[in-house]
């Protein structure tokens, strides 16, 4: 058996505990596939967590179910022992196990080497635990003054130990996404809300968009496999990269930064056909005639969003999008101020949580702060081109552009910290092209302080959306 993993590993140029990962990861459409034959709600919220236990066991050993049991175990029993503030105990302490994993395993460099360990899905499930455990602490508040989010995710009563178990480790759900909440695991489950079946609204079909996400995830990883081989990370390093002259350097950043995306999709893909087989990727019928179903709950990327982004602030929206809106609902709005707008602080704290999630690595600390940069350097242009008359389109379209172009450029100088890690490989990438991705953005916000441009003035029922 040995000899045949190493073979087929080497056959497709990836370690041994790589493939095995990747072996159990496919696995989780079969695995999602046969929940829906499980009779009874009991018995799914079983399947649910032993399937993902199983699956753990087999990718990454024992000692990986035994670190998911630790905030899983603390989660619940804040929720038992401490509601008011259980949401907050399990933040910090989930936070504090997740980064004492990162450290210990170093799994950054694990990672970027070709290898693989559990802090990957422990950073799925941390941030599900917490989730619900904040949803769980907002059942105590009164629905007035509550945002949409919050009312339609808070927890009334505390899960059973067993729809807990089920809702942690669904299906292998945790090797990667995407992120969801406890209120629609149960509503799945159980078949109530948009999964309830009647007369009127038959169960959706998954069969045709699970082939979709499949045919997506071939074609991402044909498109990854040809690059990777002609912009290797390691040219960072060697002295040819700094014999080339400054455009050909940024082109080097920006496919290597492409090329990199493509194995992120291929990730997304696989669980978005997993989440769209079992059923609890469904969002709702669209309003077309005849209706056809949704799957957004399970998709995790846009890809043309990505890559044809007019802005940066369209990024959060279309990369990563379950865990941009996990810290969009859990930390960036609970940072506003009740009659305050938010500003640049609340979305740097973001983009720092962000970073420490990932890991404490210099590469994605310096990452998220550029990204905090980016954006809000995209929110001055698209100010800008927002103050420009609709009569006057050739001037709005050339601010469009240029807005895309920036996005371009700074999102692929940024994401050389994400996948280099190291500080010295880090700035040495950045100065090879003097700094730039930096030096724009700040420009940018500078400028958007001093030349302030007039208010559009929009209709009444547009401001009011």
């Amino acid at each position: 058996m040995e000899l045949e993993m190493a073979s087929m590993a080497a056959a497709i140029g990836v370690s041994i505990p790589v493939l095995r990962f990747l072996l159990c990861f496919v696995a989780t459409i079969p695995a999602s596939f046969f929940w829906r034959l499980v009779p009874g709600t009991l018995a799914k919220h079983l399947y649910a967590g032993l399937s993902g236990a199983a699956l753990s066991y087999l990718s990454f050993g024992l000692s990986s179910n035994l670190h998911f049991l630790i905030p899983m175990a603390v989660g619940y029993a804040s929720m038992l022992l401490c509601r008011r503030y259980c949401g907050t105990l399990t933040f910090f302490a989930g936070f504090g196990y997740l980064i004492g994993c990162h450290v210990y395993y170093m799994s950054g460099h694990a990672w970027k080497e070709g290898g693989i360990d559990a802090t990957g899905a422990l950073m799925v499930l941390t941030l599900k635990v917490i989730s619900c455990t904040i949803n769980y602490s907002d059942g105590l508040l009164r629905e007035e003054g509550l945002r949409e989010a919050q009312t339609k995710n808070r927890l009334l009563h505390c899960p059973s130990i067993i729809e807990y178990f089920g809702y942690c480790l669904c299906c292998g759900s945790h090797f990667a996404g995407p992120v969801y909440e406890m209120k629609d695991y149960l509503d799945w489950t159980e078949k109530k809300g948009i999964w309830a079946r009647s007369k009127d609204r038959p169960s959706p079909s998954p069969y045709l968009a699970t082939l979709r996400a499949l045919i997506q995830a071939a074609i991402c990883m044909a498109i990854y496999l040809y690059f990777v081989p002609q912009y290797p990370l390691s040219r960072f390093n060697e002295p040819i990269y700094y014999e080339w002259g400054f455009w050909k350097r940024l082109h080097y950043q920006y496919m290597s930064g492409f090329t990199a995306r493509w194995k992120y999709y291929f990730i997304w893909s696989i669980s978005e056909a997993s989440i769209i087989i079992s059923g609890l990727g469904f969002s709702g019928w669209s309003d077309s005639s005849p209706p056809k179903p949704q799957w957004e709950r399970a998709k995790n990327v846009d890809i043309l969003g990505v890559e044809l982004a007019t802005s940066a602030v369209q990024l959060p929206l279309v990369w990563n999008i379950q865990v941009s809106t996990w810290l969009r609902y859990y930390v960036y709005e609970r940072l506003i101020q009740k009659g305050k707008k938010p500003g640049f602080l609340q979305l740097l704290a973001t983009q720092t949580v962000s970073a420490i999630w990932h890991g404490l690595y210099p590469g994605y600390i310096i990452f998220f702060v550029q990204s905090a940069l980016m954006i809000a350097g995209s929110r001055v242009i698209y100010r800008w081109q927002q103050a420009v008359s609709p009569n006057n389109a050739i001037f709005r379209k050339m601010l469009t552009f240029i807005n895309f172009a920036y996005t371009l450029l700074v999102l692929n100088y940024s994401c050389i910290g994400f996948q280099v890690l190291s500080m010295k490989e880090t700035l040495a990438s950045y100065q090879s092209v003097y700094f730039v991705g930096t030096i724009v953005p700040v420009v940018l916000i500078i400028l958007g302080y001093i030349i302030k441009p007039a208010r559009s003035v929009r209709p009444k029922a547009q401001k009011s959306q």
